[in-house]
């Protein structure tokens, strides 16, 4: 895609905020535009890799029909792009796309949305920002159409529709990648098993700890007995005094339980000492 042309200003034109105003022109014919705005993308707290900030420029107000390919081509001219990233929003790096399969992800909303378009050279940054806004970008070619209204709702009503052999394929290979994770789990497990199962004498393989730290059968298996060991001690306790009075009751009992043997002890020394027996030392 090629700029149309217009007049031979090549002053940009900035606004407010330190954003430089580029006019798309949907067709070459059309004789309204649209006005896109961006500036050199510049967030001190962000640390990412993927938009480094000298070759990365942040754009806002990209219409509906301008897909990432379209938006690839439209800032092609300026320089060789590295990636493009459409969002509904400014924000973090975290990716939202869905894990799950296209016959179960719903539609994404089409609306304005902002993009990152990372370039492989930082000078594409500054051809960008210099572009005037008297020479509009445009966006449907005949080399390349953009397709839009009627003709763009009846492609997307047809990839709509899910073919009955496609979405079988689609479930059997998930399943065949499910048994393979989960035969893999299991032969694991057993190997862990093996490694760690206790001889005859009760030893038990164990790997050096870190400093300061108690050496552990070093095994997911182990971890596991010995959590549920603990897991058994607390429901115990919680059980034993679940309530208050009932932890009131078993004091008062235990305290009962000292006084009744004292006095026994006091009656069997006054026993011994009657019968003249009692040596206590």
């Amino acid at each position: 895609m090629a700029p149309s042309k217009g007049k031979n200003s090549n002053e940009p034109c900035i606004i407010p905020g330190g954003f430089t105003v580029l006019s798309l022109q949907f067709k070459t014919d059309s004789t309204s535009c649209h006005s896109v705005f961006v500036k050199e993308h510049r967030v001190r707290a962000e640390k990412n890799a993927s938009r480094p900030l000298d070759r990365t420029l942040f754009a806002i107000n990209i219409p509906p029909y301008c897909s990432e390919e379209v938006v690839r081509e439209l800032f092609s001219q300026f320089g060789p792009i590295q990636s493009v990233e459409l969002k509904e929003r400014p924000g973090g790096t975290e990716s939202t796309e869905s894990k799950l399969s296209k016959y179960f992800t719903p539609a994404s909303k089409e609306g304005f949305r902002v993009g990152y378009i990372v370039f492989k050279n930082s000078s594409s940054v500054t051809a960008a920002k210099s572009h005037s806004s008297d020479q509009p970008l445009v966006v449907s070619t005949e080399q390349k159409p953009v397709k839009t209204g009627l003709q763009k709702w009846i492609d997307q009503y047809s990839d709509s529709l899910i073919q009955k052999d496609k979405l079988q394929a689609a479930v059997d290979k998930f399943m065949e990648e499910y048994d393979k994770q989960k035969e893999e789990m299991e032969q694991k497990k057993k190997e862990e098993e093996q490694q760690q199962e206790e001889d005859g004498d009760g030893w038990v393989k164990v790997t050096r700890g870190g400093r300061g730290g108690k050496a552990r059968p070093h095994s997911e298996a182990a971890n596991q007995k010995a959590l549920q060991r603990e897991n058994k001690k607390r429901k115990r306790k919680e059980l034993l005094n679940f309530y208050t009075w009932q932890h009131r009751n078993t004091q008062r009992e235990h305290i009962a339980e000292l006084r009744r043997k004292f006095e026994e002890d006091k009656q069997r020394i006054a026993v011994l000492r009657a019968q003249r027996k009692f040596r206590p030392y």
